[in-house]
C-alpha cells in the first residue's frame, strides 16, 4: 500500500511541474508571439507549452547519481537540469514581467526570451532523458 501512495505522489509531483511548465510555455508564447508577427499561432503556443511541459516533466527531479567516491565526477544530467531549468524561468519571468507591465523591449531582448527559453527546455530534456537511461 506504501509503494502505491508513494507512485501516485510522485506521479501527482511530476504533472504538476508538467503544468507548470506549460504555464510558463504560455507566457513565454503570449510574450514572444506578440512581439513576432508570423509566430502569433495557436500552433506556436501549443509548441512553447508542449516543450515546456516536457522540459519540466523530465528535467526536474532527475535521479542523482549516488555521492561516493565511486562517482567523484561532476553531474552532467543534474547540472544541465540546473542551468536549465534556470534559464527557461528567467525566460518565462521575463516574459510575465513585459506582458503585465506593458512593457516594450527592443527585438533583440524578444529573440533572447525565445533562445533563452528553447534552450533552457532542451537542456532539461537531455538531462531527463540522460538520467533517466543510467538507471
Amino acid at each position: 500500500m506504501r509503494f502505491r501512495v508513494r507512485n501516485a505522489a510522485h506521479v501527482l509531483e511530476r504533472v504538476g511541474l508538467a503544468m507548470a511548465g506549460a504555464a510558463c510555455g504560455l507566457f513565454v508564447g503570449a510574450y514572444v508571439g506578440s512581439a513576432i508577427a508570423p509566430l502569433t499561432t495557436q500552433g506556436f503556443l501549443m509548441l512553447m507549452m508542449g516543450l515546456g511541459a516536457v522540459g519540466f516533466y523530465l528535467g526536474i527531479d532527475t535521479p542523482q547519481l549516488p555521492f561516493d567516491e565511486a562517482h567523484s565526477a561532476i553531474d552532467a544530467a543534474e547540472f544541465l537540469s540546473s542551468a536549465g531549468t534556470l534559464c527557461a524561468t528567467l525566460a518565462a519571468l521575463a516574459s510575465v514581467a513585459v506582458i503585465v507591465l506593458r512593457l516594450d523591449p527592443h527585438m533583440v531582448w524578444t529573440w533572447l526570451v525565445l533562445f533563452g527559453w528553447i534552450a533552457g527546455v532542451a537542456m532539461q530534456i537531455v538531462a531527463g532523458a540522460k538520467a533517466r537511461m543510467r538507471k
